[in-house]
């Protein structure tokens, strides 16, 4: 059993960034912009992180950047309303919907590289890539299917669009970990 991730954002930070989400969800299913108001420091540092959506517990959306791109608080304002109204596999949501949403925030580390007997499933979320192509796996994913290491690897390529083997034929493989919390 894999130890889990040590918990970097307390209950308030935890709170104010699922707020962010929220306001950031209502305003983009009406079509409408959201700037958050500047956090705490700590809010402000520059960090990875996706926002999974999911409406009566149906995943409705999960956009996110595996890198550091801009402050966390904007980061999540970014991504809940993209995961709201442009994740290609949804419709976006109606105002209606968006008032009935749970969110869930995952912030991740840097990507590492990895060996597959390496990987803890639960623990880490997989990046693989071959050429342009690439595929995202966040860590919660692969318990939430029952894959052990294998499983997770070949899902990963196969979301990356790559042949599901590509990770034993030279794709390149590496991991993260994430703090998720969420309603």
């Amino acid at each position: 059993m894999s130890q889990p991730t040590p918990v970097e954002y307390s209950p308030e930070e935890r709170q104010t960034l699922l707020r962010i989400a929220h306001r950031a969800i209502e305003a983009a299913s009406t079509g409408h912009s959201f700037t958050p108001e500047v956090v705490s420091e700590h809010l402000q540092e520059p960090r990875g992180a996706f926002t999974t959506i999911h409406l009566r517990s149906n995943l409705r959306g999960c956009v996110g950047y595996i890198l550091p791109m801009l402050p966390l608080y904007l980061t999540v304002a970014d991504t809940a309303a993209s995961a709201a109204t442009r994740d290609p596999r949804f419709a976006p949501l109606t105002p209606g919907d968006a008032a009935e949403v749970k969110v869930e925030i995952s912030v991740l580390s840097k990507p590492f590289p990895i060996t597959p007997d390496e990987i803890e499933p639960g623990k880490h979320g997989l990046l693989v890539s071959d050429g342009s192509r690439r595929g995202v796996l966040l860590p919660q994913v692969a318990p939430e299917h029952g894959w052990d290491a294998e499983q997770f690897l070949t899902h990963t390529c196969m979301k990356a669009r790559i042949p599901a083997d590509a990770w034993r034929h030279g794709a390149r493989i590496e991991a993260f970990t994430a703090e998720i919390f969420g309603e």
